[in-house]
């Protein structure tokens, strides 16, 4: 007799970071060049150079990134930014996607389980891919947003990276959360490789 599936609450759960492990590279970079074209793009490189100085000193990523959002998406309305994330997807997901990170996916998804995908880039910006891999959820950094849902050019909480990454984690499914695994590449899943039955560190290296 064939076993019933295990019910969702059940199902192993399997969290991916997404950038240099689901991709080749930075999406949240490739974005917002796509997005802001040429002349654009550099001269915002322009206004960035105080935030990367500071950066050599504080090393804290989520600061150069918050300006890089202040100087390229401020006053962007939600559903204008929206609209540019779904087809950066479209355009990108193909270029931008490893082999074999989406085999083992894959791999996962047919053995019921439930994939999180967990990302210090925006969540916006990363959702539409994960849609299209069939996510059941996307953590990532939350931008901040006025009284008319314009970005205000700064996040609404912290950075998810490193520990805030199992800090959002725990939020969706409790403190006692075990991963089945869980796969990253940098200093900034370690944390949540910690989690996991089976971490993957720097286990992708196809490109498309």
């Amino acid at each position: 007799m064939a076993q019933e599936p295990a019910p969702a609450a059940q199902a192993p759960i399997v969290a991916f970071d997404f950038d240099g492990t689901i991709t080749t590279k930075d999406s949240f970079t490739t974005f917002l060049k796509w997005r802001a074209g040429p002349v654009r793009w550099w001269l915002g490189c322009l206004q960035l150079v105080p935030a990367a100085l500071a950066y050599l000193v504080h090393r804290d990523r989520g600061r150069i990134k918050a300006a890089a959002v202040s100087v390229y998406l401020r006053g962007v309305p939600h559903d204008r930014l929206q609209a540019d994330a779904d087809r950066f997807a479209e355009l990108f997901a193909a270029k931008l996607f490893r082999p074999d990170a989406l085999a083992t996916w894959r791999r996962w998804q047919e053995r019921g389980a439930r994939m999180v995908i967990v990302t210090a880039s925006p969540d916006i910006v990363v959702s539409p891919f994960g849609h299209g891999l069939g996510a059941d959820l996307v953590l990532g950094t939350q931008l901040s947003y006025d009284a008319e849902n314009r970005v205000l050019g700064a996040f609404s909480g912290p950075n998810c990276r490193g520990p805030e990454k199992v800090v959002r984690l725990h939020e969706v499914f409790g403190p006692d959360l075990r991963l089945a695994a869980a796969y990253g590449d940098t200093s900034g899943d370690t944390e949540m490789l910690a989690i996991a039955d089976e971490p993957g560190f720097k286990v992708f290296t196809a490109k498309p």
